[in-house]
């Protein structure tokens, strides 16, 4: 079992995460474009070696958001129609989404076995995510995961007040 931190740094012109260990090494490095279309973000190892990129599909009714791992596509966040409320549906292999991933409280599960939790801190500045992988081999997998979630909530949140 391993415990991860992503923590968002708040005010970053660019969207620039950090991902720590239980010791506050780093991890990953997550950069989003700046003012570039389409919008992505790139994850990358501790070394500097890009895992995933995750890409806003522009050209589409409804928003999509695809993570790519090492240059293969691995999961797709759709945006579903729907009238009241903002729904989505994610798609990854042999992986299932648990729980209200809204606001960061899931479990993801692999063929119906539990290989990570995720849990929103609520104790600090920015927002800060522990993630809690029982199963290390998928650690790029549900770091991707995770982030790409996040980036599906800030597009939302920006696509509403930008609509108010």
């Amino acid at each position: 079992m391993k415990k991860l931190y992503i923590k968002q740094k708040v005010f970053s012109i660019g969207e620039k995460f950090t991902v720590v260990d239980e010791e506050q090494r780093l991890k990953y490095s997550v950069k989003g474009s700046f003012m570039k279309i389409p919008k992505t973000f790139s994850i990358e190892n501790e070394r500097g070696k890009e895992i995933s990129r995750i890409t806003k599909k522009t050209i589409s009714l409804l928003p999509k958001f695809f993570v790519e791992i090492n240059g293969e596509e691995a999961i797709e966040i759709s945006k579903q129609l729907s009238f009241f409320k903002a729904k989505y549906s994610i798609s990854a292999e042999n992986l299932t989404v648990n729980g209200n991933w809204w606001d960061m409280d899931f479990e993801v599960s692999q063929k119906g076995r539990k290989v990570a939790e995720i849990n929103k801190r609520w104790i600090s500045w920015g927002d800060t995510y522990e993630i809690t992988i029982l199963n290390e081999a998928l650690e790029e997998l549900i770091i991707s995961l995770v982030i790409a979630i996040d980036c599906v909530k800030e597009d939302e949140a920006a696509a509403s007040s930008a609509s108010s």
